[in-house]
C-alpha cells in the first residue's frame, strides 16, 4: 500500500484536562503518521482549551506564533494558597476569606491590569541557570524569579461564588483574562490573594484563544481520531500574519533568499504569497528592504 502523504498544516486541539502538552503532541504524531509535530504555547496538565499544533512544515511557523496574545477563562480560589499557585500543588495555608467583599476583590484586581511587572510562579518553565525553575523546586531548591514585564489587557470578574457558612470560608472568582505572551494566570491568582491578605490559587483554567485561533476552530482528540484534518499552510499564514502579495519575479527572488523592496509593512513577520496563492516565505522589513525570515517554497 502506498503511504498517504503527510499534510503540512495546523491543528487546533481542545486539550483535555490531565494531559500534558507533550501527551497531545504524541497523540497527534500517531494520528498524522509523522514525528514532525510541535506546539505553540504550552498548557499545564490541569488546563484545558486551545493548543495550537503544527504538522510537518507548519512546525517552522510556530516560532513566529508563540508570542501571540492569549485569552483565558479561569477560577481563582481565595482563602487557600498552594506550593504551585494552582490546584495541583499542596496547600500551604488556609485563611478565612468570608469577609472579603466584592468591592475588595475589584480593588485587588485593578493594579494587576495593564503593563505590569509580574514575578512568575516558582514552578514555571522559566530557566534558571540552564534548568527549568519547576525542576529546581521539585529538587528541593528555593527559587526566586525576577519580575518580567507583561501586559494584562483584561482581568475581569464574571462571577463571585461564596461557600456556605457550614463550609470552609473560601471565595471562588470566575474571571476572564486577555494578556500578552509570558503572562502567568497562576501569578495573577497568587498576587490577587496576596493583596487581599487571604492567599489565593488558580483552581481552574481554560484557554479560549491563542492569537487568531479560538475554541470555535478547536477539535477534540476524539474528533481528530475520527477525521484527521489540518488547516493548510496558506490558510494558516493568512489568518496569523499580515499578507503581502508578490509579483512572479518577486516570488522567484524571495524563494532564492533574496531581499525585496520594503512596502511599509514594518518589522513584524509578514506572509508573502506568489500570484498563484502559494505561501513563499515570511518576511520582515528593515529600512528599505524586506528580508526573508523563513522560506517555505523554493
Amino acid at each position: 500500500m502506498v503511504p498517504v502523504p503527510v499534510p503540512d498544516g495546523l491543528v487546533v486541539v481542545d486539550k483535555p484536562s490531565g494531559w500534558t502538552s507533550h501527551d497531545v503532541v504524541a497523540q497527534v504524531r500517531k494520528l498524522a503518521h509523522t514525528r514532525k509535530v510541535g506546539h505553540a504555547g504550552t498548557l499545564d496538565p490541569m488546563a484545558t482549551g486551545v493548543l495550537v499544533l503544527g504538522v510537518e512544515r507548519a512546525t517552522r511557523l510556530l516560532t513566529y506564533m508563540v508570542g501571540a496574545d492569549k485569552e483565558y477563562e479561569a477560577t481563582i480560589r481565595l482563602g487557600e494558597s498552594t506550593v504551585t499557585d494552582d490546584a495541583e500543588g499542596d496547600v500551604l495555608d488556609v485563611v478565612d476569606a468570608g469577609d472579603v467583599t466584592d468591592e475588595a476583590i475589584e480593588q485587588a484586581m485593578a493594579p494587576l491590569r495593564g503593563s505590569i511587572d509580574q514575578i512568575p510562579s516558582s514552578v514555571s518553565a522559566v530557566k534558571v541557570g540552564g534548568r527549568r525553575s519547576y525542576a529546581r523546586v521539585r529538587a528541593g531548591e528555593v527559587v526566586e524569579l525576577a519580575a518580567r514585564p507583561v501586559v494584562v489587557r483584561r482581568f475581569e470578574a464574571l462571577a463571585i461564588r461564596r461557600s456556605s457558612p457550614r463550609e470552609r470560608a473560601v471565595v471562588d472568582v470566575d474571571v476572564v483574562v486577555e494578556c500578552s505572551s509570558g503572562t502567568y494566570v497562576r501569578a495573577l491568582a497568587r498576587d490577587m490573594g496576596g493583596a487581599l491578605g487571604v492567599g489565593g490559587h488558580l483552581a481552574a483554567l481554560r484557554r479560549t484563544r491563542l492569537g487568531p485561533y479560538t475554541l470555535s476552530s478547536a477539535r477534540t482528540l476524539e474528533e481528530l481520531a475520527a477525521d484527521f484534518q489540518v488547516m493548510p499552510l496558506a490558510e494558516v499564514a493568512r489568518k496569523a500574519f499580515p499578507v503581502r502579495e508578490l509579483s512572479a519575479d518577486e516570488a522567484r527572488r524571495l524563494a532564492h533568499g533574496q531581499r525585496l523592496k520594503a512596502v511599509g509593512m514594518g518589522d513584524k513577520p509578514v506572509a508573502a504569497f506568489d500570484p498563484d496563492g502559494w505561501l513563499v516565505a515570511l518576511v520582515s522589513e528593515s529600512g528599505p528592504t524586506a528580508r526573508p525570515l523563513l522560506v517555505l517554497r523554493g
